[in-house]
């Protein structure tokens, strides 16, 4: 999920280490494959069970681009400064018509959305607050830090690793809490070894089955994956999956964000991209829903439009904003067949497009560069004040506010929501938007000539590219709520 070569922005590739954690029985669904190196067709056995070791490139999601100013820019200032666009979050707001929800209190009163991130943010308390006071949003009802896998090091600004988690964290919580102000935020903190500059899904899986174990949250917001064939065998991945077979058994709601590179991915050298279409992990997980990239559009009078697949990879503006350079550089969602899981059931009726394997994304919300949020942070490492974010590290939290919506409405967790969403496409329910604009072929420079890896288009119903599209939450929140709560 990282972009390679990012200049101004505070990104940074975390290498991962797979490590068996403990048996689990079959997982149905679950194939073997091989993994390849990047920008090859090539495929290796690997050891299954706790032999299955590796170093998997993973990332934050996040894209942050280093033009900190002392406000929050508007959309004009945006387009007038660097030729894109930018949004606060009230046009956010407006764009899934969320006010009409928010005047008949729902919120996310009561649910909580559990964010997990590497290190975190040392700031994160503080830069919420003014975030909240600059638009007008209440503090959240309960904002809570945890270290349940161990104690995070202290901050690092010379750490490019902790500094691009900070980025991470900040977009994540503002978002989420934007979306539903109402709700309460847990932020999970993982340890990073300083010493290895790895972090781990170990870890990760630790502190969501700690989450899980002491019935903490109802959604949890991951802005973080790993590309498939990074992974040595589905013995690896079948071992990391615990913690989402006791969400599914508890019913509680997994996200992870569908990644930033089109079809194409990072590679284990963390520096290129693969030269085929790919796709990552968790989000292609059955039991986890992947969240895909938008473009939002909003018209002279400021009321949304149709949105389409997030594609900067040739907007030239949008190269220049965020990478420094004319490019292309791969900057759309992620999106693809999985080689580990078959189709789950609750795909059967987008078989036409899937094939016999999982397919992701599932839905899709804002993500754009040209079209990034204005977020605030203070931590050190990065420019202070207000900058922009933008990938599917917004889009995550985005929809796991739109899920404790849903929460509230349903008096409960909704758990696995997968079937609900594809069952409210095929009814086509006013809540499912469909996005039939856009695809996520990317284009990239890489071993001196420049490739082109060709993705998905949208299309009416589901995609490669978009899912079953995005939300239109007045109507959307209420349907999920009613089926997925029964």
């Amino acid at each position: 999920m990282r972009v390679p070569g990012l200049i101004a922005a505070a990104v940074a590739a975390c290498g991962l280490t797979v490590a068996a954690l403990a048996a689990v029985g079959p997982v149905p669904g679950l194939v073997s494959a091989g993994s390849g190196s990047a920008g090859s067709g090539s495929a290796g056995s690997g050891s299954p069970g706790l032999s299955a070791l590796a170093s998997v490139t993973a990332s934050p999601g996040v894209i942050r681009i280093g033009h900190a100013q002392s406000g929050p820019p508007s959309t004009a200032d945006c387009e007038k400064s660097y030729k894109v666009a930018c949004y606060e979050p009230g046009q956010i707001e407006q764009a899934y018509h969320l006010p009409a929800l928010y005047a008949r209190g729902v919120t996310g009163k009561g649910a909580t959305i559990v964010i997990v991130d590497s290190y975190g943010s040392p700031t994160i308390k503080g830069d919420l607050s003014v975030f909240d006071h600059t638009f007008g949003l209440p503090a959240p009802p309960s904002f809570r830090i945890i270290q349940p896998a161990g104690k995070v090091p202290p901050y690092n600004p010379n750490n490019s690793d902790m500094v691009g988690w900070a980025g991470e964290t900040t977009l994540d919580v503002e978002y989420a809490h934007t979306v539903a102000p109402g709700a309460n935020l847990l932020l999970v903190e993982t340890p990073v070894s300083e010493t290895e500059g790895v972090h781990g899904f170990p870890q990760i899986v630790q502190a969501e089955r700690y989450v899980l174990d002491h019935h903490l949250g109802d959604v949890i917001s991951q802005s973080f994956s790993a590309t498939e064939q990074t992974l040595p065998n589905s013995s690896a991945v079948q071992a990391l999956r615990g913690a989402y077979q006791l969400a599914d058994k508890d019913k509680v709601t997994v996200l992870a964000a569908a990644g930033d590179s089109g079809a194409a991915d990072v590679g284990l050298d963390e520096t290129t991209y693969y030269l085929r279409p790919v796709t990552s992990w968790p989000d292609s997980d059955p039991l986890v829903t992947g969240v895909g990239g938008t473009q939002l559009h909003f018209n002279s009078a400021g009321q949304p439009t149709a949105p389409t697949v997030w594609n900067d990879t040739y907007n030239k503006a949008t190269d220049e904003f965020a990478e420094g350079g004319t490019g292309p550089n791969p900057l759309a969602g992620g999106g693809g067949k999985s080689i580990f899981f078959t189709r789950p059931s609750y795909q059967n009726g987008v078989r036409n497009v899937v094939g016999d394997r999982r397919g992701v994304p599932d839905i899709s919300m804002s993500a754009a560069c040209n079209g990034s949020v204005d977020t605030y942070s203070t931590y050190r490492g990065a420019p202070a004040g207000w900058s922009q974010s933008c990938g599917t590290s917004e889009a995550t939290p985005l929809f796991a506010g739109i899920v404790a919506l849903a929460d509230q409405v349903a008096g409960h967790s909704l758990g696995l929501i997968n079937p609900a969403l594809y069952q409210l496409s095929a009814r086509h329910a006013p809540g499912i938007v469909d996005v039939t604009s856009g695809n996520n072929t990317v284009s990239f420079k890489q071993g001196g000539r420049e490739h082109t890896v060709p993705g998905f288009t949208a299309r009416s119903g589901y995609s490669l590219a978009a899912g079953v599209g995005t939300v239109n939450a007045e109507y959307f929140v209420p349907e999920l709520a009613f089926l997925a709560g029964h």
